[in-house]
């Protein structure tokens, strides 16, 4: 089997959350899929950064969709690895550059996703020397 290039693969991954289509988005991920975010801290209640299968993942998933039906996505970057990629890309949301490493199963899908987050607002203050 001939895995989607990165490049496609984030093509397709960003296309299906701008289109904010649940099920393609959910196609990119393996079912024993593990993510690590900031942002799931939120969603946890504060209990963790990370969550563990593809039910797990569609709930997270789904309820940031509703909480976000503006949520838009710009890629800026892909990274290529021998078993993943990494996406560099602005979320209109929060106004903030996300860079996510994804570990991809022998099907291409993400097995594994750490998500990573610049603050833009320190980095402008660093910028101007604030």
């Amino acid at each position: 089997m001939i895995l989607p290039s990165a490049t496609a693969f984030a093509a397709d991954w960003v296309a299906a959350f701008n289109g904010h289509d649940l099920a393609r988005i959910l196609s990119h991920y393996a079912d024993d899929i593990e993510l690590i975010s900031p942002i799931y801290l939120d969603f946890s209640g504060g209990a963790t950064d990370m969550l563990s299968g593809k039910e797990a993942l569609r709930d997270y998933f789904g309820a940031a969709l509703e909480r976000y039906p503006e949520l838009r996505f710009t890629l800026l970057e892909v990274a290529e690895g021998t078993r993943g990629l990494c996406l560099r890309y602005h979320s209109n949301i929060g106004d903030r550059i996300a860079m996510e490493c994804i570990e991809r199963d022998a099907a291409g899908r993400a097995r594994r996703a750490v998500c990573h987050y610049v603050d833009q607002r320190a980095q402008g203050a660093q910028d101007h020397g604030d």
